[in-house]
């Protein structure tokens, strides 16, 4: 990143120019500053000022409102959506060049849409799905035990007490905090990467473990906390359902069975429109500050003044606000040590989806890179044909010191490798690179390293004075998902009419 060397007070200060302009004229001189531009801002004023026009943001906006209270949501983009974003592909269809997918028990985000008339539509999984190894390629049928995970005969022995095994260690950890678990310590204190290969005997079984963290979490498994994959896992369900493993990763009857009518994003472009002026884009939150009588949140055209704010960003963009007084310390450490995987999604767009004709769904487990996963895109009538698949992890971190012509060059010989020739010639290549974008810093979640959840954990939700905190990061049921988020963003709306 091209911000890297700037230091994060210098970041917290509002920016490099402001850093200078403590060091040149002082204290005094820079709060002078500080008071010219907060006059030449325009001031509105809330129940709840709100930064952040993702789900979580939106979703809290729109529960408040129903409930009589006043808000204002300040967005830094240009557009509503956060980390899910529509493309147009012409005629009325889109694609998602970020959040994509819902399934069984998220059942917050299909409510939503339901209310909003927005239609879901199954993902296409009728025929073969195709698993690609060292030059070998094979299709395999999801209907059979191991699911949209290859029944590869070299390794699909482990795969399956692998996964039995996570999930069995899983349901020992509490959703709503995971540090709380009895073998908390035990299980932060290692990554995912040393369990497996103390429980794993086939170096082809290890190949295939970040086949599966690279698209989930866009990281290795060496960089994962055990006890962060474990809640994850636990987090695949709901209230009435206990989470698995295979509900998170398969297609059929997992978090990739259904997609929307219209894009994902159209669920927030229709609640942004519910909320009318209360939303107000271009409005990056620089500073934070609570008074004995309320809270001023200073963006770069607005200033609210508000009774409570919710920060419903990511928590590697909600250390980079100032705040006053500063925030706890453990807080202040999510910031650090939660960052964003490195994910990018790329795609492909053809007149027509071809791969059906053949019988295959368009899904792809591959060993090779640079993209291990690929769907089928299209949108509900087939037409046209389109397949995204994921870069992710170290793969990503190599994808992106390549020049452009490179990246493309790469990305269609995995799809002539899965699909034949005909995938070698899109009518439009497309690359979404979220770890490169300002207001989003990577994808598709925060992850944790070992040690993190146990000793920062409790600070995702605690709230500090008037700020309270949202985002998928922050939820108990399907975190890291659109429907986390949602689930956020209502709870934390519930815990500020408590107290107003």
């Amino acid at each position: 990143m091209g911000d890297q060397g700037i230091s994060r007070r210098g970041l917290l200060g509002g920016g490099a120019a402001a850093g200078a302009g403590v060091l040149v004229g002082g204290p005094a001189e820079a709060d002078a500053k500080r008071r010219r531009r907060r006059r030449r801002r325009r001031v509105r004023r809330a129940d709840v000022a709100i930064v952040g026009a993702g789900f979580a943001g939106l979703t809290a906006a729109s529960e408040l409102v129903k409930a009589g209270r006043s808000v204002v949501v300040l967005e830094a983009r240009n557009r509503v959506g956060g980390r899910v974003l529509n493309r147009s592909l012409g005629a009325g269809e889109e694609t998602e060049r970020g959040g994509t997918f819902t399934g069984p028990t998220q059942n917050h985000i299909m409510a939503l849409a339901k209310e909003l008339g927005v239609e879901l539509f199954e993902q296409y999984y009728t025929g073969e799905s195709v698993y690609f190894a060292d030059g070998e390629r094979t299709t395999y049928d999801e209907s059979l035990p191991t699911g949209t995970a290859p029944p590869d005969p070299l390794i699909v022995g482990e795969i399956a007490a692998v996964v039995t095994r996570l999930n069995e260690m899983s349901k020992e950890v509490p959703v709503d905090a995971p540090w709380e678990s009895p073998k908390a310590a035990e299980y932060d204190g290692q990554t995912l990467q040393s369990w497996v290969d103390a429980n794993s005997f086939s170096e082809r079984f290890r190949r295939i473990v970040p086949v599966a963290t690279r698209p989930i979490f866009g990281t290795e498994p060496r960089e994962l906390s055990l006890l962060f994959v474990l809640w994850y896992i636990a987090a695949s369900g709901d209230e009435n359902n206990v989470g698995t493993f295979e509900r998170n990763f398969n297609t059929r009857d997992g978090a990739q069975m259904f997609r929307f009518v219209g894009g994902s994003q159209l669920l927030c472009l229709k609640l942004a429109e519910q909320l009318g002026r209360r939303v107000v884009l271009r409005s990056p939150v620089r500073r934070i500050v609570q008074g004995r009588k309320g809270v001023r949140v200073e963006s770069k055209r607005l200033t609210v003044r508000a009774k409570r704010v919710i920060v419903a960003v990511p928590p590697v963009l909600a250390g980079r606000i100032a705040y006053k007084p500063e925030l706890p310390e453990g807080r202040e450490q999510l910031g650090v040590r939660l960052p964003q995987g490195r994910l990018i999604k790329v795609t492909a767009i053809y007149d027509r989806p071809f791969w059906r004709d053949e019988g295959l769904t368009g899904t792809v487990v591959s060993l090779n890179g640079p993209v291990n996963v690929v769907y089928d895109d299209c949108p509900p009538d087939g037409s046209p044909g389109v397949l995204f698949g994921f870069v992710g992890g170290d793969e990503a971190r190599r994808f992106l010191t390549l020049p452009a012509d490179q990246r493309r060059a790469e990305v269609l010989k995995n799809l002539s490798d899965y699909f034949g020739p005909q995938a070698s010639s899109p009518r439009e290549y497309l690359e979404t690179d979220w770890v490169s974008a300002k207001w989003s810093r990577g994808g598709p979640t925060g992850i944790a390293g070992p040690g993190t959840l146990m000793a920062y954990g409790p600070a995702l939700r605690r709230p500090f004075g008037r700020v309270h905190w949202a985002g998928t990061e922050t939820s108990s049921y399907w975190v890291g998902y659109m429907d986390g988020a949602i689930r956020s963003g209502k709870r934390v709306a519930e815990e500020i009419l408590e107290v107003l």
